[in-house]
């Protein structure tokens, strides 16, 4: 690769797919299959959702019944859940840097695919209730509208026959392994961005695997960067989360000499899963105590090995005692790295030292300290 041209390929167009990579559908797919086995008198417990994820509908029906042992075809199983699913698109949020994604390129002038296994119907149906979504898209194909779904790259051929364009000139985006096995197979350059928790390994096929929409840096591939971060941070719509400080994972103060304050998920499983894995920041109110700088890392804590996701905040202040049981409001304003893992404790101390020194510069910035002003603190 000479120096002129440090571009892995200059790319002119990108193929998206759609559920699990602009769309989180992935709770509305577990909810969707807890109702419909139950009737059979199942329990969904979640060990298909390797099978089923991009897979078209009806292998991901046939791979339900087969497992469960369901009395009924994979087109039985189809018919019953596809009203299920229509009444719930209405509910599916767009992932963190979706529509962040289809602006940017929209207003580069990049053309745009949207490729997914889904029918056609469901496809428009779904992107309906996104503003902008239909007409940012040049073209836009169902899995009903090619010979075979992913992982056959008969889409994505048909994607760069549209555009008129050369399958090495196409980037595709997904998230699931078909659609990385489809989209090398048409020999386009592929970004993963795994729906599913600690699956990156998996992807070996990808050109690169990136942890959510929020990492992707096209200037990689000869496109516009994006021009919205700010000092090593990123402004993020604010989002909220509160409750009572509990009893750390005896980790914080003790193992890291750091002293977070912890924050039960027992209540907020639905907007964990909204949110990538990765570090961020904003302001924390303790009612009693006042508005405070925050950093804090949502995740798995893989140097811990965390098994189930974890919300650990920083209150950047030195506290003289400890407040278990304050009820601790924070607004979450801004994002900083993804989550990664680290060869030696060490390293790990040092990386949350310098997400700290970041956090508290970017939080004297006039776009991050007007949520200081904000009413949730004080509620």
């Amino acid at each position: 690769m000479s120096v002129a041209n440090p571009f892995r390929k200059l790319i002119k167009c990108v193929i998206l797919d759609l559920d699990g990579t602009l769309l989180n559908t992935d709770g509305i797919v577990c909810n969707v299959l807890k109702v419909s086995l139950g009737k059979y008198g199942k329990e969904w417990d979640g060990r298909e959702t390797l099978k089923i994820v991009g897979k078209t509908p009806l292998e991901a029906a046939s791979a339900v019944v087969e497992d469960y042992g369901l009395p009924c075809s994979p087109i039985q199983f189809i018919s019953e859940i596809s009203p299920l699913f229509s009444d719930q698109w209405c509910n599916i949020k767009a992932l963190p840097g979706a529509n962040r994604l289809i602006k940017h390129l929209k207003s580069n002038g990049v053309p745009m695919v949207l490729a997914s296994n889904s029918p056609r119907e469901s496809i428009d149906a779904k992107i309906s209730f996104h503003e902008g979504w239909k007409n940012s898209f040049s073209i836009i194909i169902g899995g009903d509208e090619v010979r075979t779904g992913k992982p056959s790259p008969d889409i994505f051929f048909e994607a760069a026959r549209r555009l008129r364009m050369e399958p090495s000139s196409c980037l595709v985006i997904e998230d699931s392994l078909p659609g990385v096995t489809a989209g090398k197979t048409a020999e386009m350059e592929v970004v993963a961005v795994p729906s599913l928790p600690k699956q990156s390994h998996l992807f070996t096929a990808a050109d690169e695997v990136i942890n959510s929409l929020l990492d992707l840096q096209l200037e990689k591939w000869g496109l516009p960067p994006f021009a919205d971060w700010v000092e090593g941070t990123l402004p993020v719509d604010p989002w909220y989360i509160g409750g009572p400080v509990i009893k750390g994972f005896g980790r914080g103060s003790k193992v890291l000499g750091i002293p977070t304050a912890n924050l039960s998920t027992k209540d907020y499983s639905d907007l964990l899963s909204e949110h990538p894995a990765g570090v961020y920041f904003g302001w924390a109110g303790l009612p009693a105590r006042g508005i405070f700088k925050m950093v804090m890392s949502i995740g798995w804590n893989p140097y811990f090995s965390n098994k189930e996701k974890t919300i650990e905040p920083w209150l950047l202040h030195e506290f003289t005692e400890d407040f278990y049981g304050e009820e601790l409001r924070l607004v979450i304003v801004g994002y900083i790295r993804p989550e990664e893992n680290f060869p030696s404790l060490e390293s790990l101390i040092a990386k949350i030292h310098e997400d700290r020194k970041v956090a508290e510069r970017a939080l004297d910035l006039p776009v991050y300290s007007s949520h200081k002003n904000d009413s949730y603190l004080r509620s």
